[in-house]
């Protein structure tokens, strides 16, 4: 069966045009409905995927004879989670396995959840393949709160694996539970807590379990030994030095380890006393010595005393949503810290208090206003464009879609020497039709393909596009499109002359 890319690939220009019309937002009902009735695969992919739908068409969709359509519908990230939900008894598997995996989103978002008694049904009845590794993007916070307690034995197996979060009368009744398998979970959970029953179980060679329970897992005595005079394989010093079961003198004595990645990871650790407190805080490697800057024993005055440095640059990427809310009192005492990294943590909370979000949007680091205006949902204008200004990594166009990005004026850097630039013209609605045209002749792909979609673009640009091999479907996709050319593009199964 051909994957998504392939299907696109294989469509030739006609059927590219059509895949554009199938994206239009002004195109009619009864075009839509053609398409998905009888258009080639490519354009139903499109349509059923990738946009929000009238009621009509999501019916039609729905009730659509091919599986694979069905299947691209259970995937869009656009309709109401509710819509994709009617097919969690699809009678294909391929379909109950793409609407168990979730829709696709861009980097940092979050699909919306499918209701809970729908995630609920699938977690009790589908097969383990279907769900294996892929339910967690269904689960709302509240259903995920609740998993250890529900009611249905297949969801508490689920909740299990929130042991460490679990307040012990949690944990005790789940050692209890009616359900073996809940049980069974419990009991591996306790296990892991034994340092016995890991280093029984620790593998002689490097592999992926050995790495989980070295960092993870509670380590006995004679593990921790080996570790330090034989390792297995290079790093495991540091992954100890991160492991909250490590023994209060092998902490003391990795503080002052020669391996400085060592030492970085000690410097992490909230168990840390005062004498290697001191010792980490003047190290000779920086990275230990940013490391150490954060910990939250340290007041203002001593992390001023620490001679660090916050790299310049950054990644600062856009966040899921939490399911453990943070501390207020934590993110406030954050925000006020003197320090850039402790700033940037309070910056990425999206419930941020109005009074923080106003400071923190005229900071002096780069990487606490671009967090704020990545991640908060009430990021102000000027902030959401200063940070797509300044900050160039590869989540920057993120910034365009959050809610606040302005774009009133934005064709004012037609003419600028970055692309990522220019292409804001395309969200102006009152950039020039003769800077539109121009930029569909732009040097860089990109911005040629977000020009091609702006209303404003002259009607006879936009025939030219629809016969261009690399823009006739981003052409056929502008809202400006006379609906009778979509007709035509119907009946004549992608022409339009």
């Amino acid at each position: 069966m051909p994957t998504p890319e392939e299907i696109w690939a294989a469509a030739d220009l006609p059927a590219r045009r059509l895949a554009g019309v199938a994206l239009n937002p002004s195109s009619p009902e009864d075009v839509l409905l053609r398409l998905l009735a009888d258009g080639p695969e490519a354009v139903r992919m499109v349509l059923c995927r990738d946009r929000i739908l009238p009621d009509a068409v999501v019916e039609a969709a729905l009730h659509h004879p091919d599986t694979r359509t069905r299947s691209f519908f259970a995937r869009n990230p656009h309709v109401d989670p509710a819509q994709r939900a009617r097919l969690v008894d699809d009678p294909e598997w391929f379909v109950r396995a793409h609407l168990a995996a979730g829709p696709k989103v861009p980097v940092g978002g979050t699909p919306r959840p499918l209701p809970d008694e729908t995630t609920v049904y699938m977690i009790d009845t589908y097969e383990d393949e279907l769900l294996h590794g892929t339910i967690y993007p269904h689960v709302s916070p509240e259903l995920r709160r609740s998993m250890p307690t529900h009611p249905v034995a297949k969801v508490r197996r689920l909740g299990v694996e929130m042991w460490d979060q679990l307040p012990a009368t949690t944990r005790a009744a789940l050692l209890a539970d009616d359900d073996e398998g809940v049980r069974d979970r419990a009991e591996r959970h306790v296990r892991l807590q034994d340092p016995a029953w890991v280093e029984r179980e620790l593998p002689a060679h490097s592999c992926h379990a050995r790495w989980d329970l070295l960092l993870n897992r509670a380590l006995s005595r004679a593990v921790v030994d080996s570790v330090l005079t034989a390792p297995v394989a290079e790093g495991e010093r540091a992954a100890i030095a991160a492991n909250p079961s490590l023994p209060a003198d092998v902490v003391v004595l990795l503080a002052a380890d020669p391996d400085p990645k060592v030492r970085e990871e000690i410097a992490r650790r909230t168990d840390l006393r005062p004498a290697e407190l001191r010792a980490l805080a003047t190290d000779p490697d920086p990275k230990v010595r940013l490391a150490l800057s954060v910990h939250p024993a340290l007041s203002e005055e001593e992390r001023d005393a620490i001679d660090y440095e916050v790299p310049g640059g950054g990644y600062f990427p856009p966040y899921r949503d939490s399911y453990t809310p943070r501390d207020p009192r934590d993110v406030r005492r954050n925000a006020d810290s003197r320090h850039p990294l402790l700033r940037r943590r309070a910056a990425s909370d999206r419930s941020l208090p109005p009074d923080l979000v106003e400071r923190l949007a005229s900071d002096d680091d780069l990487g606490v206003r671009v967090l704020l205006a990545q991640n908060h949902p009430d990021a102000p204008a000027p902030l959401l464009l200063r940070s797509f200004l300044e900050y160039d990594g590869d989540e920057r166009a993120h910034l365009t879609t959050r809610p606040n990005f302005p774009t009133t004026g934005l064709a004012a850097y037609a003419d600028h020497d970055d692309p990522e630039l220019r292409a804001l013209a395309a969200l102006d609605p009152q950039a020039a039709p003769a800077t539109v045209a121009r930029l569909t002749r732009d040097p860089d792909p990109a911005v040629r393909a977000a020009l091609a979609r702006h209303p404003n673009l002259p009607q006879q640009r936009l025939g030219q596009l629809l016969d261009d091999e690399e823009l006739a479907h981003v052409a056929a996709a502008n809202p400006a499109l006379d609906p009778e050319v979509m007709h035509r593009m119907v009946a004549m199964r992608g022409e339009w002359r």
